[in-house]
C-alpha cells in the first residue's frame, strides 16, 4: 500500500520503514533516523529502493541543506547528469548512525511512475564479509605460502583490473596532443565507475550477453594465469611475510566492515588481534610469575641423584677425563721427558696415551673381587643392612 503526504505542497517527503510512496513527478525525499542501533543490528542493513516503469535519475545527499544547495547549483547538475547512472531500479544504502538521509528523484521521460520504499533486514552478505575477514586474518600465514591461493588471487585480480590496465596502456600509447588523451585524464575514476555499473547490472549481463562475458573471462583468465606462471609463487621469506601481513590487515578491515555496530566491530578486531598473538602475553605472564615465585620462596634445593644415575655419571665423567688427559699428553705443550722421568712404568703410560686401558688385568680382577657380585665389600654392605633391619 502506498502512503501519500497530506500536504501536497511540501518540498520534502518523509520516508518511513516498511511503507512505500508512489509518485509521478520529480520530488525530494528524506529519512530521519529515530532509532539507535543496538547489538542485534550487527548484520542489519537499511536500504532505500526506488523502482520505476521508465528510466529515472536518483541523486543522494546527506541533509536537506545539501539538497537545497544541489537544487540551486545548475552547473553541478549538468556535470552530475553525465556521471550519475540512469536506471529503472536504484538502491541506496543508509548508515545506521546517520541522522538524516535525503535524495532527489528526477524524471527523464513523461508519464513515468515510480515507488520509493525504505527497508531494514538481515543481510547475509555482511556475515560473509565478516567470515572472510576472520579467514584471511587467522589463515594469512598459510595462504601466503599456498600456490593455489597465489594463482587464484592472481587470476581474480587480473579479471577485475583488466579494464584499469587497458586504460593505462592506452594512456601510454596515445599521443600527448591527441584530443582523446584528455578523455584519459580521468580514466582511473571512470574505469572504477564502469566496474560499479557492471557489478550492479551483472545479472542482466549474464542473462543477455553471456557469450561475451564467457569469452572475456576465459581470455583474461588465461592471460592472468600466464603472468602468474611467468613470475611464479613467492619464495623470498620477506615477500611472504609482506603478503601475510597484507592479508591479515585486509582481514581486520573486512571484520570491521562486516559489522554494522562500530563499537562491537572495534571490540571484535581487538579480540582477534589478542587471540592471534595470545602465546606471547602468556609467555610473558608465566615468566613474570616464575620470577615472583622464585623471589618469594627462594632458590629450590637441588635434586639428589639415585644410585643408578650416580654410577652412570661417574662412568661418563671418567671416560671424558681420561680422553682429555690423552689429548693433553699428545699435544706439543706436554713435556714427555719430564713425565717419563717421574713415573714408575713408562711403558704402561705410553700404552695409555696410544689408546690403551688405564687399568691392568690384576687391578680389574681385584676390583671385581672387592665390588663385584660376591665380593667382600658387597657382602659387608648386605650384612650391615640386615643388622639395621634387625
Amino acid at each position: 500500500s502506498a502512503l501519500r503526504c497530506e500536504d501536497v505542497g511540501e518540498a520534502v517527503f518523509p520516508l518511513r520503514e516498511g511503507s512505500a510512496i508512489c509518485r509521478d513527478a520529480s520530488h525530494h525525499f528524506c529519512y530521519t533516523n529515530v532509532r539507535s542501533p543496538c547489538w542485534r543490528d550487527i548484520w542489519t542493513r537499511m536500504q532505500i529502493r526506488v523502482n520505476s516503469n521508465r528510466v529515472i535519475r536518483v541523486t543522494q545527499v546527506g541533509s536537506e541543506e545539501e539538497l537545497k544547495e544541489l537544487e540551486e547549483s545548475k552547473v553541478w547538475n549538468f556535470l552530475f547528469s553525465f556521471l550519475k547512472e540512469k536506471l529503472n531500479s536504484t538502491t541506496i544504502d543508509v548508515d545506521l548512525y546517520s541522522n538524516k538521509t535525503c535524495l532527489k528523484v528526477d524524471l527523464l521521460e513523461p508519464n513515468t511512475k515510480y515507488c520509493i520504499e525504505l527497508a531494514r533486514w538481515f543481510d547475509p552478505k555482511l556475515f560473509l564479509v565478516f567470515f572472510l575477514g576472520l579467514l584471511l586474518f587467522f589463515c594469512g600465514d598459510m595462504l601466503s605460502r599456498s600456490q593455489l591461493f597465489f594463482y587464484s588471487a592472481g587470476i581474480s585480480i587480473g579479471l577485475l583490473a583488466s579494464l584499469l590496465i587497458l586504460i593505462y596502456v592506452m594512456s601510454k600509447v596515445m599521443p600527448k596532443k591527441s584530443p582523446v588523451y584528455f578523455l584519459l585524464i580521468g580514466g582511473w575514476s571512470f574505469s572504477l565507475y564502469l566496474l560499479q555499473l557492471v557489478f550492479k547490472n551483472l545479472r542482466e549481463i549474464c542473462k543477455s550477453h553471456w557469450q561475451y562475458l564467457l569469452g572475456y573471462l576465459l581470455l583474461m583468465g588465461f592471460v592472468s594465469f600466464g603472468v602468474c606462471y611467468r613470475y611464479g609463487p613467492l619464495e623470498n621469506e620477506r615477500s611472504i611475510n609482506l603478503l601475510s601481513w597484507a592479508l591479515q590487515l585486509l582481514g581486520l578491515a573486512l571484520i570491521y566492515l562486516g559489522i554494522q555496530i562500530r563499537p562491537i566491530a572495534l571490540a571484535l578486531v581487538v579480540i582477534a588481534v589478542c587471540t592471534k598473538n595470545m602465546e606471547y602475553p602468556l609467555q610473558w605472564i608465566y615468566g613474570i610469575y616464575k620470577r615472583a615465585q622464585s623471589a618469594c620462596l627462594g632458590p629450590s634445593p637441588p635434586r639428589l641423584l639415585t644410585e643408578e644415575e650416580y654410577r652412570i655419571q661417574g662412568e661418563v665423567e671418567t671416560r671424558k677425563a681420561l680422553e682429555e688427559l690423552r689429548n693433553y699428553c699428545r699435544s706439543p705443550d706436554f713435556s714427555a721427558w719430564t713425565a717419563v722421568s717421574r713415573i714408575q712404568s713408562p711403558r704402561r703410560f705410553a700404552e695409555f696415551v696410544g689408546g690403551g686401558s688405564h687399568l691392568t688385568a690384576s687391578e680389574v680382577s681385584f676390583h671385581e673381587q672387592e665390588y663385584g657380585l660376591g665380593g667382600v665389600f658387597l657382602e659387608d654392605q648386605l650384612f650391615e643392612e640386615d643388622e639395621e633391619e634387625d
